[in-house]
């Protein structure tokens, strides 16, 4: 973490990953950059050289049993009120027609990181950005079918959705609390669309914003604070990602972690959902979603499965 502070410190440009435990911390300058590319609304790295267009040929996921049995657990943890809300997560093994170059270069995402043919993710969820004395978080939770009559107007009314969303924010103000001064929400739950691979989605998000002075120097210690994120988290989040660790029994790794990168005055990062990772000769590709009391364990296998696309 202390690269990141003296990096930003000095003014110079980076890129910087850090892992859903914060046990592995990779920053180098962009100038040192091998073999890894990246894309964020300040800075990019990379011209596509070309578009394949892959296509996910198989999915191999969890069997709805084996979710079932994990999600009746997180239920249970929030009915001993252990948990209020808790991203549930799981790994689905896929074949695809194209590497994970190909991908990258051809998937459309406000981020995307494409890491030493390791993992590739196309993000929708800024995780913060930093200007000036200004901290940003845009903490996503709702998603409905763009398509659907009305779609807009339901996801908004939506009780369920509404309290999951509510939880993380309330999340993410403390942990913007914990760094920073004059904490506001600037907008509460808007839905804007987003591209799922054929199809469009209601994507429903808010903005949170805080003072921040002399980020810079202490840009390391900022991070170690906020992370993991809130919303692939839940709250309250040292006992939720207790339970993370129990239930879901695989490593997370890289996938809900954040990636950013630092342009010599400015910071903008990403919550790494969407993400692929090469095992071997195989492809995984991490999703799932948040549970409540309310949520239904069949509407959540669904959604953890339609999370498995590209949006190309």
């Amino acid at each position: 973490m202390d690269r990141l502070s003296f990096y930003a410190k000095k003014g110079i440009p980076f890129l910087f990953l850090i892992d859903y435990k914060k046990e592995r911390i990779f920053a180098e300058p962009l100038e040192r950059l091998k073999n890894i590319y990246f894309k964020t609304p300040i800075l990019r790295n990379f011209t596509p050289p070309y578009k394949r267009y892959p296509k996910i040929l198989s999915k191999e996921p969890v069997s709805f049993d084996r979710y079932k049995r994990a999600f009746d657990e997180v239920v249970g943890e929030i009915e001993r009120g252990n948990t209020y809300l808790l991203n549930l997560t799981f790994p689905t093994k896929i074949t695809t027609d194209g590497s994970l170059l190909d991908i990258f270069y051809s998937t459309r995402a406000k981020f995307k990181l494409y890491f030493q043919d390791r993992f590739i993710c196309f993000s929708p969820e800024r995780f913060v950005s930093i200007e000036d004395e200004r901290i940003a978080t845009y903490p996503m939770k709702g998603t409905i079918d763009a398509s659907i009559p009305d779609a807009k107007r339901i996801i908004l009314a939506d009780q369920k959705e509404m309290a999951e969303h509510t939880m993380v924010v309330d999340l993410l103000r403390n942990d913007l609390g914990m760094v920073a001064r004059e904490v506001r929400v600037e907008r509460f739950r808007y839905a804007h669309k987003i591209e799922a691979g054929t199809k469009e989605l209601y994507q429903v998000s808010s903005e949170i914003t805080a003072r921040l002075p002399n980020w810079r120097q202490r840009l390391g210690e900022i991070f170690d604070t906020i992370l993991p994120a809130g919303s692939v988290t839940g709250t309250p989040k040292r006992s939720t990602c207790s339970i993370i660790e129990r239930v879901e029994r695989y490593e997370r790794g890289f996938y809900t972690g954040v990636f950013g990168v630092f342009d010599g005055k400015r910071l903008d990062s990403a919550v790494m959902i969407r993400f692929i990772e090469k095992e071997g000769e195989d492809y995984i590709y991490k999703s799932g979603g948040g549970i409540t009391i309310d949520s239904d364990p069949k509407k959540e296998y669904q959604e953890l499965l339609e999370k498995i696309y590209l949006p190309l």
